[in-house]
């Protein structure tokens, strides 16, 4: 068995990044990403620290724009509209979920798609379905992409089963593994017969958001398997895979933590970049 871990794809990633930063800068051009934060969420706050130290390992900017918990509607709009018309911002992240009183339709209708790096808008929604390049995939499901391109596995041809249907992973990621040539199945909660659906595939992808519902009757030995789920069960994280029984069975597995979630900043940085260089 071999652990797809993402640190390695993450070093890869900078090398590039590196070069990348410096030619904008050649260009007068300072890559800048915007982030807000509604709120003192821990994990909101946990994945801020981590964009910081990505951002600032290859010299590019991050601004935290933090707004208090009870911000009005109006208020939260202007912030928006602000960064839209900044143009030394170009990417903008806006932490999720929002508290009650802040519309998440609003927001998605109001972000610049070729500012919006994480895909909340249906803009990039659209493009990442319609295969455009143009468009910003979820940075989850992007880094899916990132790691498996990194350790060399080639979806052309491949049976590939995803279970989970979110707008944030497991639908966009479906498009981007089409693109590939993979041939996808989607299960879910519904699906019958779901183990045998799991077992049938050459990479099977867990992001149902369920702590490790994905045990050794799901998997088969040629296998690679994707761990995308962030759980704590007793105070300790885990994926939607149950590790310790589906590591031994397989051909590879991601590691949770240690894996996909370790490209998600990487990804966020290679977008805001991108957005820099077209702008």
């Amino acid at each position: 068995m071999t652990e797809y871990r993402g640190i390695p794809a993450v070093k890869a990633m900078a090398e590039d990044f590196k070069s990348r930063v410096a030619q904008l800068k050649d260009r007068g051009v300072y890559p800048k990403l915007a982030v807000v934060r509604v709120g003192e969420r821990e994990d909101d706050i946990a994945y801020e620290k981590g964009i910081m130290k990505r951002f600032g390992a290859v010299e590019a900017e991050v601004e935290v724009i933090k707004l208090p918990v009870d911000i009005d509607e109006a208020s939260f709009e202007q912030t928006i509209v602000r960064l839209n018309d900044d143009d030394k911002v170009h990417g903008i992240l806006v932490f999720r979920p929002l508290p009650k009183q802040l519309s998440d339709d609003r927001l998605k209708q109001l972000i610049r798609p070729d500012k919006d790096v994480d895909s909340i808008s249906m803009v990039n929604a659209a493009k990442v379905f319609a295969g455009d390049s143009t468009g910003y995939a979820p940075c989850t499901a992007q880094a899916v992409m990132e790691l498996l391109e990194h350790y060399k596995v080639d979806l052309t041809g491949k049976r590939v089963v995803i279970v989970g249907r979110s707008l944030v992973v497991g639908k966009p990621l479906a498009m981007l593994m089409l693109g590939k040539n993979a041939t996808v199945t989607i299960c879910h909660t519904r699906t019958k017969n779901i183990e045998e659906e799991c077992r049938r595939a050459d990479i099977l992808v867990a992001c149902a958001g369920s702590a490790k519902m994905i045990k050794k009757a799901h998997t088969n030995p040629g296998q690679i398997v994707v761990d995308v789920g962030i759980n704590f069960v007793d105070g300790v994280m885990c994926g939607d895979v149950d590790y310790a029984e589906v590591a031994e069975n397989v051909t590879a597995i991601t590691p949770v933590p240690g894996g996909v979630g370790t490209v998600t900043t990487s990804v966020l940085l290679k977008h805001t970049l991108e957005s820099a260089q077209r702008m």
